[in-house]
């Protein structure tokens, strides 16, 4: 058994680790507002964005760009979102296996060679480096400070590229935030644009609140239907609805502007999944930390009187003796 001297070491240890994860616990809680704020501030764009694309599907369903035009996929290009930094449980982990995975698939359909890997994060550059891969670029300033202007860049290169035939399909790997306790892992195609199923895609996110009890969690799941129910057939915004010049040429403008909406939202939601993981896992480890102070603590003092019940065992058997 342990002497009270070592038991209260112990103690002291814990004590000092606790502090530093709940600190850590609320530095990422705040961190997730600001998160939460910027996912806020772009709603309103990405709301009115689709509006006009919906009412453009509506108008007139057969418009082809070079966006949105299916071909034999010879080279892929996947876009890796993770974080910088560890202690955020198993967020990263969970974005290089499933990075791992895609490439392997692709590997042996055609061939390594033709793979590249665009990593947003440190993490998930560190481990394609690691592993071989054909890595494009450095792009982890992206993770520190999400901007918009970033994620256009990025997408405009990655644009060009698929218009000139250099790559024939970009996918995006990341974890899409729905609310502080649940973040989904997501695989989707990127270019070339699946209209329909972008704008039919989950939009229900709860930023409203930083605190991962199963109250929240269950949010979702009972309101996530509501705004569905309350959504009509889109229309045309009037009956005599003119584009000008031409369908093809309107949304050769919209399209890059979703592809960049698509790719920003990206980066907005692993940022906000990376904060709300690490939240989680410090309180979790500041959890582990109590209980664990509560059995060192009944150990203390289990030992403590021991050793004073010995000590007056020990007085009374010298009194007997003399």
């Amino acid at each position: 058994m342990p002497s009270l001297k070592e038991i209260k070491g112990r103690i002291a240890s814990v004590n000092s680790t606790r502090k530093i994860t709940s600190a850590m616990k609320m530095v990422a809680s705040s961190k997730l507002h600001h998160a939460q704020v910027a996912i806020q501030n772009m709603l309103p764009y990405e709301t009115m964005l689709e509006h006009i694309l919906k009412s453009f599907l509506a108008a007139e369903a057969e418009a082809q760009t070079v966006y949105d035009q299916e071909r034999p996929v010879k080279r892929v290009a996947l876009v890796v979102f993770s974080s910088n930094s560890s202690l955020c449980g198993g967020f990263n982990a969970n974005v290089i296996r499933l990075m791992l995975h895609a490439v392997k698939e692709l590997s042996e359909a055609i061939g390594p060679e033709n793979v590249e890997v665009y990593p947003i994060g440190r993490k998930v550059a560190e481990k394609a480096q690691k592993m071989g891969f054909n890595v494009r670029g450095d792009f982890s300033a992206m993770v520190d400070k999400p901007n918009a202007k970033a994620c256009i860049d990025l997408a405009v290169e990655l644009g060009k590229r698929f218009a000139d035939g250099e790559i024939d399909r970009v996918e995006l790997i990341y974890h899409h935030f729905k609310s502080a306790g649940s973040q989904v892992l997501t695989n989707k195609t990127f270019l070339p644009i699946d209209l329909e199923s972008e704008l039919e895609r989950d939009h229900e996110r709860d930023l409203t609140s930083t605190v991962t009890t199963k109250k929240v969690q269950d949010y979702l799941k009972k309101n996530c239907r509501r705004k569905a129910q309350a959504e009509d057939e889109v229309k045309p915004l009037n009956d005599n609805f003119i584009v000008e010049p031409d369908m093809s040429t309107v949304l050769s403008q919209l399209l890059p502007k979703m592809g960049h909406l698509m790719l920003y939202t990206a980066l907005l939601d692993s940022v906000a999944s990376e904060h709300a993981a690490r939240m989680v896992a410090m309180q979790t480890a500041t959890d582990n930390a109590d209980e664990l102070l509560r059995q060192l603590n009944l150990q203390y003092n289990k030992s403590r009187q021991q050793a004073i019940t010995s000590e007056l065992l020990d007085i009374v058997g010298g009194s007997v003796n003399n």
